[in-house]
């Protein structure tokens, strides 16, 4: 097998003695993907996406990072009320839900504890939400903290350019959502609009790239109004939350928003690999084995199957990284027990193969812990599966 080379070359050395399928993380990536995730915020505080992480050292490592007056990370945003429940009780504060919930026990334990409650706001973006809640907390004295989930797609026409979220849309809309919620003894604290159509989509190509400064300024626009039409009924608001990895540089430059949302630009997924507002680093891999050579050219290594969510294609397959030029078989794809490579007349039984997942935190659903790696150090940390979690 040839020689290792950079940005892998510390990994696979640090991690030789150990047995694959594993997944490795280089610390100084990850933590030059932090300083570079404060700079393009520029002095807004940058909430973590732990749906993007999936393991509690990490979010600690970055959250350690801390907050000053040039700005930083603050805040979880969680994706599931039990997660934000449990990392609550492990110490995290200032927990943001990203998306509503309609699990009853976990909103039971969450309004029988003060901290919780403090601790954590939950999302949503219909009465019918609030209804549940209030019926799950048991008591009208509860008053959990709510944040308006607005819809932030571009709308041309017919055309709905973005992702299905939430229904709360006009002015008006969230207006009367805010006061319902208000009339019925919730908390409202803040507004999340999440430009997924600017955030989400890489600069592929010149209609992409007109698409994401349209809905830019679209978006700065209708969410000034949504926000005095918020305000106008419940006052000021804490949460101000927008944007994603790949949007910061738009979210920023609207001074009403307080905070934006960052995760996959610390682990630096493929599908991360071609925007234009900022330089991808990998952070996060996985190495798996060679089990067998069906044919001189092709190398089959261990499971490798782990595809990301989204749209069924080729984006969300993982991608072979070294040895260079290795290629999946167009027939069987990455495989649930084994993954045959084309281009592996290099490779022996026995060797490795290192790729990185389409996805971030996805990939810490198939692993129980994670090799950190820093500089001639090693340490491993459970995974959120490594402690005993599945949160869906």
């Amino acid at each position: 097998m040839d020689g290792v080379t950079s940005p892998v070359a510390g990994l696979h050395a640090a991690t030789a003695e150990l047995d694959p399928p594993l997944a490795a993380l280089d610390l100084a990536v990850l933590r030059a993907n932090v300083a570079d995730l404060v700079r393009r915020a520029d002095g807004t505080p940058v909430r973590v996406a732990s749906k993007s992480v999936r393991c509690r050292a990490i979010l600690e490592e970055v959250l350690g990072s801390g907050l000053t007056a040039d700005g930083g990370f603050a805040g979880i945003m969680g994706y599931s009320l039990r997660e934000a429940l449990w990392l609550a009780r492990l110490g995290a504060r200032d927990i943001l839900l990203g998306y509503p919930t309609v699990d009853r026990a976990a909103l039971a334990e969450l309004a029988a504890d003060a901290t919780l409650l403090d601790s954590i706001t939950l999302m949503i973006d219909d009465t019918a939400q609030l209804d549940l809640i209030r019926a799950a907390v048991g008591s009208s004295a509860v008053r959990p903290r709510i944040c308006l989930d607005v819809d932030a797609s571009l709308r041309i026409g017919p055309l709905h350019l973005g992702v299905r979220r939430s229904p709360i849309r006009t002015p008006e809309q969230a207006a009367a959502l805010a006061r319902r919620a208000r009339e019925r003894g919730f908390r409202v604290v803040g507004v999340m609009t999440y430009e997924a159509q600017i955030a989400g989509l890489p600069d592929s190509n010149p209609a992409v790239r007109l698409v994401k400064r349209a809905s830019a300024v679209e978006i700065t626009k209708r969410r000034r109004l949504v926000l005095d039409a918020v305000r106008s009924e419940v006052g000021k608001l804490e949460i101000v939350n927008s944007g994603g990895t790949g949007s910061i540089e738009v979210s920023v430059a609207d001074p009403d928003v307080t905070e934006v949302t960052a995760g996959s630009g610390l682990y630096v997924p493929t599908l991360f690999d071609n925007y234009r507002s900022f330089t991808p680093r990998p952070a996060l891999y996985f190495a798996t084995p060679v089990l067998r050579k069906p044919t001189p050219s092709i190398a089959t290594v261990f499971a490798g199957g782990y595809i990301a969510s989204g749209p069924a294609g080729p984006t969300r397959v993982p991608k072979p990284v070294w040895p260079s030029g290795l290629r999946l078989i167009g027939t069987e794809g990455a495989g649930e027990v084994q993954t045959p490579l084309q281009a592996g007349a290099g490779l022996e039984i026995g060797d490795r193969v290192w790729f990185r997942h389409a996805k971030a935190g996805e990939l810490c659903e198939r692993f129980d812990q994670i090799h950190l790696v820093d500089g001639d150090a090693r340490s491993t940390v459970p995974t959120y599966r490594g402690e005993g979690n599945c949160f869906g």
